[in-house]
């Protein structure tokens, strides 16, 4: 019995001792991955980081080694591919267009009350500016010239032909209503008669045409007293008096108006003088522009040629 139980406790003969289980294999995998993934990042870097002399030389050789042995044209002919450093997606026309079309949309909010300060410069067109993009502000110029003689001939026609002052900005067309007490009186938003007679002449050009117009009400740094608290309630109520006028009387579609404030904050002519004082009260009407901002750019050197 003692024998049979001391024999029962040896390990059978033949039998295998357990195989151990590598809970850590999971690491090999993983490391393999990381390590591919560095190296995928690697390649992503190195070739994001375009020289255009090694990839031309690079799809030279290509297409060379593509290139059978008759001497007829390689595979690779025909198109330069992405290979020649430049953009995948060129910018079309039609993109530019469209472009155009969100500056549009945004400009009764950002570009009717914003121009660039290189608005006023009067550098020339630069030299290295693209072709395209050079002749369609040549054309974007000559539109708001034919807008602003349009105006101009019927305001002559009236005898009000030295009422408005026309400058062209980064926006568009600026129709400046400034004549001392001509459009409003001190402190005072209220349109007299000639300002109603001037913007009922220009009315019928400006509901004539495609782009949206802003309304810009300003002031001088004289304070005010009384129904108007500060000169931003004044110069808000002198903007919102021409865009009803314009919309009430002569037909000007809502949508495509609005009317801004800007208190004394932009002056026309600096300074507390008697000249800066009276050309500091008016209110400006800004043809906006729906070309691109690229082409927008040129106008103001385009319109000094």
């Amino acid at each position: 019995m003692s024998g049979h139980a001391g024999g029962g406790g040896r390990r059978r003969r033949g039998d295998h001792e357990e195989e151990h289980v590598n809970h850590e294999r999971w690491l090999v995998s993983y490391s393999d991955m990381i390590t591919v993934l560095m190296a995928l990042f690697i390649v992503l870097f190195a070739i994001s980081q375009v020289d255009q002399e090694k990839y031309i030389a690079l799809r030279e050789s290509l297409a060379a080694g593509f290139q059978d042995n008759t001497g007829t044209d390689s595979i690779l002919d025909g198109t330069a591919g992405t290979l020649d450093g430049q953009s995948v997606v060129p910018q079309t026309s039609s993109q530019q267009g469209t472009a155009g079309m969100v500056d549009a949309d945004m400009g009764l909010g950002q570009q009717g009350t914003t121009p660039s300060p290189s608005a006023t410069s009067s550098d020339a067109p630069a030299s290295g500016v693209d072709p395209e993009v050079l002749a369609a502000a040549r054309a974007e110029s000559a539109h708001l010239d034919e807008i602003r003689d349009a105006i101009q001939r019927h305001l002559d026609s009236a005898g009000l032909g030295d009422t408005v002052r026309f400058r062209v900005d980064e926006r568009g067309l600026v129709l400046g209503l400034v004549a001392d007490d001509v459009f409003f009186a001190a402190a005072s938003a209220d349109l007299t008669a000639t300002a109603r007679r001037v913007l009922d002449v220009a009315g019928p050009t400006l509901k004539g045409l495609g782009e949206d117009i802003a309304v810009e009400g300003h002031a001088n740094v004289l304070p005010v007293s009384g129904r108007y608290a500060t000169n931003w309630e004044l110069s808000a109520d002198r903007a919102t008096r021409v865009l009803r006028h314009l919309v009430e009387e002569d037909g000007l579609a809502g949508d495509r108006i609005m009317a801004v404030g800007f208190g004394d904050e932009r002056p026309l002519v600096k300074g507390s003088g008697a000249q800066a004082l009276a050309a500091n009260r008016r209110v400006d009407l800004v043809i906006l522009s729906d070309a691109p901002e690229t082409v927008r750019a040129l106008l103001p050197a385009l319109s000094k040629e």
